[in-house]
């Protein structure tokens, strides 16, 4: 498989599966959540907390959408690995608050690696391109 197709579907990968998860926190917190790892979630109107992670993913999952369509290719290498850090975010979140440490690393610490090899790898690919310079470069809107 040829290192631009593979790129392409890890990417799409990424952000069906971010956005998947980001909108079932905005839906269904309270049945999404026990997934993420803590041990305890927040009660009464501490819940709202939950939407608020719902809404990041989504965005995140939007900004590398948007990038992976218009052919940004570099920029969504940078943009993937940038958003590694929310994943490896999440997994010192729940380690730090005693949460699973299963999930911790095989959800959010194993997610986050998965995005920083997609990033270099897209990256990789770019990187002749940039050399000798862009067929042709994005026009300003």
């Amino acid at each position: 498989m040829p290192l631009k197709t593979l790129n392409t579907v890890l990417a799409t990968g990424f952000i069906l599966f971010i956005l998947w998860f980001g909108t079932e926190f905005v839906l269904s917190p309270q049945t999404t959540a026990p997934g993420f790892g803590l041990p305890r979630w927040p009660s009464g109107d501490g819940d709202g907390f939950l939407v608020v992670k719902g809404i990041r993913d989504v965005v995140l999952a939007l900004v590398l959408g948007v990038l992976l369509v218009t052919g940004h290719r570099r920029a969504l290498g940078l943009a993937l690995l940038v958003e590694a850090l929310a994943a490896y975010g999440d997994m010192a979140t729940v380690l730090g608050h005693h949460g699973s440490v299963a999930t911790a690393f095989g959800v959010h610490g194993l997610t986050a690696s998965l995005m920083t090899v997609n990033g270099l790898l897209l990256l990789r690919e770019t990187r002749k391109a940039t050399a000798t310079g862009p067929a042709h470069a994005p026009q300003p809107a």
